[in-house]
């Protein structure tokens, strides 16, 4: 005997959409907003070289942003392997910045959590892509 009665419907099979992928975004922002969004392309990875190209761009935004305007340091958060590097370390140097230390991954000094990722799960909510573009 089957477990299946006659005239019962069949249960629903539900699919999941296929989703267009994830995009890795670097976002540098300040008091004021947003400053620069950088999409990492498909097929590439975030290291010290790419990273540091996204600092002089960072360098260059602040610049105009702040012309006439005195700046002694830029003070500078983060905590990703390449920040690390060697190489952008001296990056950081050269440009001015300065870092600041904190314990990774501590739960009372997530500044994304509190100033970027509400503004933007609003402008977001509801939308759908069908690609990166």
């Amino acid at each position: 005997m089957t477990a299946e009665r006659s005239g019962s419907p069949r249960p629903k099979k539900f699919r999941v959409p296929t989703s267009a992928g994830k995009v890795l975004a670097s976002i540098f922002w300040d008091q004021d907003g947003i400053l620069l969004i950088d999409y990492l392309p498909k097929g590439q990875t975030i290291n010290a070289e790419y990273y540091s190209s996204l600092l002089v761009q960072l360098k260059d935004i602040l610049k105009e942003k702040h012309r006439g305007k005195v700046t002694k340091v830029v003070l500078f958060f983060h905590n990703a392997p390449a920040h690390q590097a060697l190489a952008t370390q001296k990056k950081l140097a050269y440009l001015g910045f300065q870092c600041l230390d904190h314990p990774p991954f501590s739960p009372d000094l997530a500044p994304s959590d509190y100033h970027l990722f509400p503004g933007l799960k609003k402008q977001l909510k509801g939308r759908h892509f069908s690609s990166d573009a």
